[in-house]
């Protein structure tokens, strides 16, 4: 008995309220991303951000699914038909990170992407881009951060 209750008292982690939960991670690994036109984002997500394409099937009922990953990424995009009410481009604002901000830069610029300048602030350096639809994206690098 004294062993379960070490396994369940190991298991909890309290919040600052006092609630308990479960110590267990939470994984975030797919965010809808509205779009008007499925190929014209999966070309613009894959061709020119560099994304990778995982999956692009239709399901049936009027879905049509496609999965993008950054790559190096455990967190995947879902663009397609029938997924969400949301309107196309009305994605919050997203964010990646990256080692090297002058060459995710210069990569977006080279494949034709519409990015702003590098802006330099105390807690990182950006830059932003939009997809064709207006999805605001913004690309991060942490000069503080083990490994970039």
């Amino acid at each position: 008995m004294r062993q379960l209750v070490e396994f369940v008292l190991s298991s909890v982690r309290m919040a600052p309220t006092g609630v308990a939960f479960l110590s267990m991670d939470w994984k975030l690994e797919l965010v809808f991303v509205p779009v008007s036109d499925v190929d014209r984002a999966k070309d613009f997500y894959v061709n020119k951000v560099g994304f990778n394409a995982d999956y692009d099937e239709r399901p049936g009922g009027g879905i049509r699914f496609v999965q993008l990953t950054p790559p190096g990424s455990a967190c995947s995009i879902a663009i397609g038909e029938g997924l969400t009410e949301a309107e196309p481009g009305s994605a919050p604002m997203l964010q990646m990170v990256v080692s090297d901000i002058q060459a995710a830069h210069d990569q977006l610029a080279a494949n034709g992407v519409e990015v702003s300048d590098i802006a330099v602030l105390e807690w990182g350096h950006f830059v932003y881009f939009a997809d064709p639809d207006g999805n605001k994206w913004a690309v991060q690098y942490l000069p503080n951060r083990p490994n970039g």
